[in-house]
């Protein structure tokens, strides 16, 4: 009896979970058992394993194959063990040496191909944080990898150098000759080496990083006028806060909504690398060559469902929209057409910032730390502007419209302002409005200021403050909060409301180069916050 070892990880989520492949060859007659809660996706591993190995020269015994997968108590789905199943048998039955602690991580080709699986970002980097430095990859999923500090990469295109890589004192040449050596040999830096290698590569071998050859983000300057809702979006931007934009059709909600982006700061490294592995698990493999530094921005049509948005599937949940949004922006355009439970399910994560889903097959939490701008008309039609409009709505339908958002989720709101319709007079006057580069600089100084104050209490952001933070170490004196004092007593506002009213006063404040907030800043803040009537 003769045993292998090597070592893999499992996805759940974003989290990696190390697995340990352990191989027996036995004297028995011919099978390949596969045990720790394989799926049926990994089932398949024998016969694409079988046949890579035959085709690459190197068959597996006729005796009895048997592959554990450790901890067996953890379901194992997808194709990302192939690789490590492989080796750990080649260990066994004496052809390569070495592969014990060493991490494997592709799919296998019929022919003996590796090919690029989803997901080697956040795998690599629970490798690496659990001691396991050495990763062999795909030459397609090199550059992903190689993003994950610490890591030492090896990198090839078919499971041949893989075992010359590991070949043991006994391996035999492979017919053909010698396969290519791998991309890159333990020690120095894998990350450098590994980019240097892929440079030197044909054209149309390179594959497109995350921000690489992206277009430019739509420019602030092409809104004219609206400077109540651009000073709204401004501080959306510059404390993090969600925004709701009302008014007639053409008045440019969505137009503004879509340059968000632009003048929210580029991701830090932390940031980055949690946006990157997300779209490392969403994306299609090889398309994650670079950590995204831009700020995502999702926008799912009114007619998704809860688990597009959300998340969901029948048995592991797949991410949704919220997730995929992560550290930027996930906007509703029509926000009353989306359905009440879809709206409703973004109240969770919005107070969270992760999402928590439960399928059969067990549990799984997704960061959503997201801004959520929705956008939506005054009624059915989108007249409903004031005296003198063509509105053709019903007074009940003019009621319930907006209603379609639920007292809950619109109370989650920082701001809520009305966008009025273009006037000739803002097209006139100014051949462009500012730039997103200036309303960016000023975010940036506020969000520096933020993260100076609230640094002792280990925040970064406006949106983030507690009660208790802004009751005791942020407290405002009595004369600065009157007319927000008396709101709440009128019922104007909701306690919750009268924490948003707050934080965006801080926000306010922050962006005019303020210490703390007055009451014009309150007031300020009041105004965004209770534009379209009613409790806030």
């Amino acid at each position: 009896m003769s045993m292998g070892r090597a070592s893999g990880v499992a996805l759940i989520g974003t989290e990696g979970h190390m697995i340990e492949v352990e191989a027996d060859i036995s004297q028995t007659l011919p099978a390949f058992v596969l045990l720790g809660l394989p799926d049926a996706s990994l089932k398949e591993s024998q016969d694409r394993i079988r046949s890579a190995a035959n085709n690459t020269g190197l068959a597996l015994p006729p005796r009895k194959l048997t592959i554990n997968l450790l901890p067996a108590p953890l379901r194992k789905s997808g194709s990302s063990l192939d690789l490590a199943i492989l080796m750990s048998a080649w260990a066994a039955d004496g052809h390569v040496t070495g592969t014990d602690g060493i991490v494997f991580l592709a799919e296998l080709g019929l022919d003996g191909r590796l090919r690029p699986v989803r997901g080697v970002l956040p795998a690599v980097a629970s490798a690496v944080k659990t001691g396991f430095s050495r990763v062999v990859v795909s030459r397609g999923n090199a550059a992903e990898a190689a993003l994950v500090p610490g890591a030492e990469i090896l990198a090839g295109d078919h499971v041949a150098e893989v075992a010359h890589a590991f070949r043991s004192a006994t391996w035999k040449p492979l017919p053909g000759g010698t396969p290519e050596p791998l991309d890159h040999q333990w020690g120095g830096s894998s990350s450098t080496q590994v980019t240097e290698r892929l440079a030197d590569r044909a054209p149309g071998e390179e594959t497109a990083g995350a921000d690489a050859g992206s277009p430019a983000l739509p420019d602030l300057a092409e809104v004219h006028g609206q400077y109540e809702a651009r000073f709204a979006l401004e501080a959306a931007a510059a404390g993090g806060h969600h925004l709701l934009l009302v008014g007639p059709p053409g008045a440019g909600k969505t137009m503004m909504a879509e340059r968000l982006p632009s003048i929210l700061p580029p991701l830090d490294e932390e940031a980055a690398m949690e946006v990157t592995a997300i779209a490392s698990i969403t994306a299609n493999a090889k398309t994650v060559t670079s950590l995204q530094r831009t700020p995502p921005f999702e926008s799912p049509h009114h007619s998704a469902s809860s688990a597009a948005i959300v998340g969901g599937g029948s048995r592991v949940a797949a991410p949704g929209a919220v997730t995929r949004a992560h550290r930027g922006v996930l906007f509703l355009d029509e926000a009353p057409e989306h359905s009440r439970q879809v709206l409703d399910s973004l109240r969770q994560p919005l107070e969270s910032g992760h999402v928590s889903l439960h399928r059969s097959a067990g549990s799984v939490s997704y960061p959503a730390r997201f801004q959520l701008v929705m956008a939506a008309n005054p009624c059915l039609c989108g007249m409903n502007t004031g005296a003198g409009t063509q509105c053709t709505c019903t007074v009940l339908q003019r009621r319930t419209y907006l209603s379609r958002i639920s007292g809950p989720l619109l109370d989650r709101i920082d701001c809520q302002v009305q966008v009025e319709r273009p006037r000739s007079v803002s097209q006139s006057l100014e051949s462009s409005g500012e730039p997103s580069s200036a309303v960016l600089q000023r975010v940036m100084r506020a969000r520096a200021a933020q993260r100076e104050r609230l640094a002792p209490w280990g925040l970064e952001m406006n949106s983030q403050v507690s009660l208790k933070l802004l009751s005791h170490g942020l407290r405002l004196p009595k004369e600065s909060t009157g007319l927000l004092d008396e709101a709440l007593d009128r019922a104007d506002l909701s306690l919750r409301g009268y924490v948003r009213v707050l934080r965006l006063a801080w926000t306010i404040s922050d962006i005019t180069g303020e210490d703390r907030p007055g009451e014009e800043h309150i007031d300020a803040a009041m105004q965004l916050r209770q534009q379209l009537g009613g409790p806030a």
